[in-house]
């Protein structure tokens, strides 16, 4: 039997009853990534793999409540912000987060659409970049990253909000035979790329990958490094089965 004290890292987000997306989902991908997972919801949500139904946000303070109660236990450092209401209510949890714990390491997954169609809501402009200053990482896939910043010159932008906020862009949405995920930061760019597979298509890929990458770094790894780890544990996520919902196992390097 193990010893080991795994780090506590805290995701978030939304509740989906299929478990493909949203708190779940991130606490299934933190175990898999070695760390204990701890979850907070911030909606309600009617969905399954292929349809959304409605959402019922829960008010701010219900959910720095429950945020509340897991520091009076836990020791967290590492946290994921999933789907959230609005700009309004981000900037609020960072602020709690800020004052509540040293120095916290957010990823930030920034859903405005859920992959059944469903839209949230809008975000990007000045207030974004500066609300993102306070925020480790954001991880958009490409649609997101061309709301979020426009899509004439995108890579220029993200080089550009790289000195804000480090920026992995999800590469799924293209159309080529390969996929990849691009990691910008201040000093350098990283790709990582891999085959596309025929039946790779995963309800709540995007927050496999998010939380991956947070529990890597709340492992110890450097961003490079755990940007590459989280690479990889998507694309096994992906390649499990042939359904749109896919199987999380023990990722050990």
């Amino acid at each position: 039997m193990s010893t080991q004290i795994k780090s506590y890292v805290l995701s978030i987000a939304g509740f989906d009853p299929s478990a493909g997306a949203g708190v779940m989902s991130d606490v299934k991908t933190f175990e898999g990534n070695g760390v204990y997972g701890l979850g907070v919801v911030s909606a309600l949500t009617w969905q399954n793999d292929v349809s959304f139904e409605k959402v019922e946000w829960l008010p701010v303070h219900k959910i720095t409540e429950q945020i509340d109660v897991l520091l009076k236990r836990f020791e967290i450092k590492y946290i994921k912000i999933g789907l959230v209401e609005s700009m309004d209510v981000l900037q609020q949890l960072i602020s709690f987060l800020k004052d509540n714990i040293a120095y916290p390491v957010i990823v930030f997954d920034p859903i405005l659409k859920a992959s059944a169609g469903f839209v949230f809501h809008d975000a990007g402009g000045d207030a974004f970049k500066v609300m993102m200053q306070d925020v480790y990482c954001i991880t958009p896939n490409i649609p997101e990253a061309e709301q979020l910043f426009g899509t004439d010159d995108l890579q220029t932008k993200l080089e550009d909000m790289s000195e804000t906020v480090n920026v992995y862009l999800k590469g799924g949405h293209s159309e080529e035979s390969s996929v990849m995920d691009i990691l910008y930061t201040a000093d350098h760019t990283y790709a990582f790329s891999n085959d596309r597979l025929e039946k790779g298509a995963k309800h709540g890929s995007g927050c496999v990958l998010s939380a991956a990458l947070t529990a890597q770094l709340a492992l110890g790894n450097e961003l490079p490094v755990a940007a590459e780890n989280a690479n990889a544990y998507t694309y096994r996520f992906l390649a499990s089965n042939d359904t749109l919902l896919g199987y999380h196992q023990s990722f050990v390097l």
